[in-house]
C-alpha cells in the first residue's frame, strides 16, 4: 500500500523517487520530491537537462515565496501607477516569474544578470528588498536609484538593469561575458531580451562575438507571445527563438514551470563555465499584463485566451499545486508566508508613498564613479551645474 504522499505524486514518480521519499518522510510529510517537467527541445546538442526534477521542502517554501512576492510586488505596482503616484512608462513582470525566479535559483555569487525594462521582479531577485523597488518607481529617495532611475533603471549588486532600449541590454550583456572571462572571476552574465527585441540585428551580432571568443553568455529570450502589440507569428519568420543563433547551441524551456527554468539554467551554467562558450535558452511564458500600462493587451488577443492561461498554465498557481500534491508543503505553511508577503508589500506601499523625493541638489550627483570635474554641462553649456559624489546611490 503506497501512502498518500507517494500516491500523489503517483504516476510521474519512477521507483526509485517512490523509495527516496519513503526515506525523506517525516511526520507524515515528504522532505523530498520528484517531478516531471516538459520535455527540453535541444539545438546543437546530443544531451539537455533532465525532465525529472527533484525539489526539497525548503527550495519548495523559498521560490514559492519569492514567486508570491514578485506577483503581489507588481500588482502594488500597477495599483500605484492608477493612482499616478507612478509616473512614466511602468512593465509588469505579472505571469513571467517562473522565468526570473528559476533562472536566479541557479545563479551562483559570482554571476551577473542583465535584463530589458520588465525588471522590478529581477531587482527584487537580485537583493533589492520590495520597499527600494516601489520607493524607486514612485521616485522616493528610498529608491535603489535614489528615485533617479524609475521603472527602467533599477540595479543591485551583479544587476545591470533595467534598461530602456529595446534589445540594447544583450550586446552590454555579451561585453560583461567578456569581462568575467578576462578577469577569470569563474561567472556567468545572463542576457535577457523578449521575443520582439528577438529581431534586432545587434543580437545576432553578439551571438557571433560571444560564440567567436567562446564566452560565459547565457542568450535567454522570454518568449511571452507579443512583442508590444504584435504575435510572435506576424512578427518572426521562424519562432523556434532557441534555434537563432545558428551555431549557438540552444535549449527551449516551459517558462510557466519555475523548476523546468531552474534545471535549464544550471544546465546553461555548466555549460558555460565547462568552457563551451554561450548558450541560447528560449523560456516560454505569457504575461497577464499588456506591453506597458497604457495598452490594455486585449486589442491583439482576447480576454479568454488571458484567462485560459491563468487557469491552466499560471506558474504560481501550478507549482502550489504541485507541491501541496507531493505533501512537500502544508497549506497552512503556505497561508501564512501569504500574509506575510501581504503584508510585507503593503507596508512597502505606504512607505514608497510617504517617503520623499531627493532635492534639487542631488539631481547631478552620482552620474560617474569617479568625476574628474566640478562642474556637469547643463542644457547649454552657459550654466553648468555643479557635481557632488553622495555615496552608494544603490540601496540593496
Amino acid at each position: 500500500m503506497i501512502p498518500n504522499c507517494v500516491a500523489s505524486v503517483g504516476r510521474r514518480a519512477t521507483q526509485r523517487n517512490i523509495v527516496s521519499l519513503f526515506l525523506h518522510k517525516k511526520n507524515n510529510y515528504a522532505t523530498e520530491a520528484t517531478f516531471e517537467t516538459k520535455p527540453f527541445r535541444l539545438h546543437k546538442l546530443e544531451s539537455g537537462p533532465s525532465n525529472q526534477v527533484k525539489l526539497t521542502k525548503e527550495d519548495a517554501l523559498t521560490y514559492y515565496k519569492k514567486l508570491h512576492t514578485v506577483r503581489r510586488m507588481e500588482t502594488a505596482a500597477g495599483n500605484l501607477y492608477k493612482e499616478k503616484i507612478v509616473r512614466g512608462f511602468c512593465h509588469l513582470y505579472s505571469g513571467q516569474e517562473a522565468c526570473a525566479v528559476g533562472i536566479t535559483a541557479a545563479l551562483r555569487p559570482q554571476d551577473s544578470v542583465i535584463t530589458a525594462y520588465r525588471a522590478h521582479g529581477w531587482t527584487f531577485l537580485m537583493g533589492v528588498e520590495p520597499v527600494g523597488v516601489l520607493s524607486e518607481l514612485t521616485g522616493r529617495q528610498t529608491g535603489n536609484a535614489r528615485g533617479k532611475g524609475g521603472s527602467m533603471h533599477m540595479y543591485a549588486k551583479n544587476f545591470y538593469g533595467g534598461n530602456g532600449i529595446v534589445g540594447a541590454q544583450v550586446p552590454l550583456g555579451v561585453g560583461i561575458a567578456f569581462a568575467h572571462k578576462y578577469m577569470n572571476t569563474g561567472g556567468v552574465c545572463v542576457a535577457l531580451y523578449g521575443d520582439g527585441a528577438a529581431n534586432q540585428g545587434q543580437i545576432f551580432e553578439v551571438y557571433n562575438m560571444a560564440k567567436l571568443w567562446d564566452l560565459p553568455c547565457i542568450f535567454v529570450c522570454e518568449n511571452n507571445g507579443y512583442g508590444m502589440g504584435t504575435s510572435v507569428e506576424r512578427a518572426s519568420a521562424s519562432v523556434d527563438y532557441y534555434t537563432r543563433g545558428d551555431y549557438v547551441p540552444g535549449i527551449w524551456i516551459d517558462g510557466m514551470d519555475v523548476l523546468a527554468v531552474r534545471e535549464g539554467a544550471r544546465f546553461a551554467v555548466d555549460h558555460c563555465t565547462s568552457g563551451k562558450g554561450p548558450i541560447v535558452l528560449e523560456a516560454m511564458t505569457y504575461r497577464y499584463s499588456g506591453h506597458s500600462m497604457s495598452d490594455p493587451g486585449t486589442s491583439y488577443r482576447t480576454r479568454e485566451e488571458i484567462q485560459e492561461v491563468r487557469q491552466t498554465r499560471d506558474p504560481i498557481t501550478s507549482f502550489k499545486q504541485r507541491i501541496l500534491d507531493a505533501n512537500l508543503v502544508t497549506t497552512e505553511e503556505l497561508k501564512k508566508l501569504e500574509a506575510d508577503i501581504r503584508k510585507q508589500i503593503d507596508d512597502a506601499v505606504k512607505y514608497a508613498k510617504a517617503d520623499k523625493e531627493i532635492p534639487l541638489s542631488e539631481l547631478t550627483t552620482d552620474i560617474y564613479v569617479n568625476c574628474l570635474e566640478k562642474e556637469i554641462r547643463n542644457v547649454t553649456p552657459f550654466n553648468p551645474l555643479p557635481h557632488a559624489r553622495l555615496g552608494p546611490a544603490i540601496n540593496a
